[in-house]
């Protein structure tokens, strides 16, 4: 269970992700960790790097992991090694961050949207059928799906799964929000062909800087990430034997993230407990988000869904005046977005994605939350919604 003296007084400023608590909690060792890294000197893939990759791969039982600069290069990688080519098609859902489809278009590839579902905010699998359908009624040649677990949920695997198994699609898990949950008794970084995360500052399992991993059970994507993420090197680092990238991990996030993952579990554990509290105080106020049965939520984000008619704004600018602050993943659909709109869109149009990005809300989660201001954050609710 998370340190109380890692708590901030009752009555101080809520916070949206409390990064200083858990400083407060593990910042002696984390000195210390990167401390050793400033001393032995080896910033560009210093032994911690190996270190933190064999230990992720303890923890999810993925069998080969690469650590990387951030979640984005994470999933360029992973097209890389899935030879993506110009005017291919790959399914993405629209409810998302922009980075799942922005890596699609890098290879000058088309990203096709498709919907989510309104009770877990992930990937829709009649969507997918429907947007494979779209993208060959459009003349390209779909290849791959990217589902996105959303908010920390896993995605539903099995369908999706089975849909790429019938149209002969591969699949690449963005688990950027969601490494530690588990899919019925799989963990996050063992499904699908290539699974990609995220340690962003503000991810549960998160760096002082940016940072990111792919992982794989393949021996042959293994050996080509290895070359692709240090400028497609091959047996010298100056011959290069393909295009590659500059993506490697820092040394020092690597240590950094070597002590986080040591309380990670307990962390989990404790988000569960405010997520299952926020729950059970706020189910008859809002739309709660629900964990289908089997799985389990890192919860990156606790999302609810305003009352229809509720101007969210208008109920955003009230708590932020009681000092809750809140944000909104995500206020507009990437393919309402301006770089994306010109994309193809599964079927007749997704409005699960646009109807959800007018109603959906995004408490202070974290770690640390305590009881006490979590009531605070309750009331204010409450109040404004009477």
């Amino acid at each position: 269970m998370p340190d109380p003296a890692a708590r901030r007084p009752a009555d101080s400023q809520i916070e949206f992700i409390d990064l200083a608590a858990q400083r407060r909690r593990i910042g002696r060792r984390m000195d210390e960790a990167i401390l050793r890294v400033v001393d032995h000197g080896k910033y560009i893939m210093g032994p911690e790097v190996a270190d933190f990759e064999q230990e992720l791969s303890a923890f999810c039982g993925a069998k080969h992991v690469l650590s990387c600069a951030n979640g984005t290069d994470a999933l360029g990688l992973a097209l890389m090694v899935k030879n993506l080519k110009p005017g291919q098609a790959v399914l993405v859902p629209a409810f998302t961050f922009a980075a799942t489809a922005e890596v699609v278009a890098w290879f000058d590839a088309v990203p096709v949207f498709v919907d989510v579902r309104e009770d877990t905010f992930n990937m829709d699998s009649a969507s997918l059928e429907a947007g494979v359908a779209t993208a060959r009624r459009s003349g390209l040649e779909p290849v791959g799906v990217i589902p996105v677990d959303l908010f920390g949920l896993p995605a539903d695997c099995d369908e999706i799964l089975a849909i790429a198994s019938a149209h002969r699609l591969w699949v690449i898990c963005d688990a950027a929000q969601s490494f530690g949950a588990v899919y019925k008794s799989r963990k996050i970084g063992t499904i699908g062909d290539i699974t990609t995360t995220s340690f962003f500052p503000a991810k549960p399992l998160g760096c002082y800087g940016d940072g990111g991993a792919v992982f794989t059970g393949d021996d042959d994507a293994a050996t080509l990430l290895k070359s692709l993420r240090v400028h497609g090197q091959g047996g010298d680092k100056y011959d290069n034997v393909r295009i590659g990238m500059n993506a490697r991990l820092d040394t020092i996030q690597a240590a950094v993230l070597i002590e986080k993952l040591k309380i990670f579990p307990d962390e989990i554990a404790a988000r569960e407990r405010v997520a299952a509290r926020y729950s059970a105080l706020l189910e008859e106020k809002v739309t709660v988000p629900r964990v289908p049965p089997g799985l389990t939520s890192v919860w990156a984000q606790y999302t609810v869904r305003l009352p229809s008619g509720c101007d969210r704004d208008a109920v955003a600018a009230r708590l932020k005046a009681m000092g809750v602050p809140t944000a909104v993943y995500y206020a507009k659909p990437l393919h309402q977005q301006t770089a994306y709109r010109h994309y193809p869109v599964a079927g007749n149009g997704l409005p699960v994605s646009d109807r959800i990005a007018g109603e959906v809300l995004s408490l202070p989660m974290h770690p640390y939350l305590d009881e006490t201001v979590q009531d605070r954050i309750v009331s204010a609710i409450a109040t404004i919604l009477q």
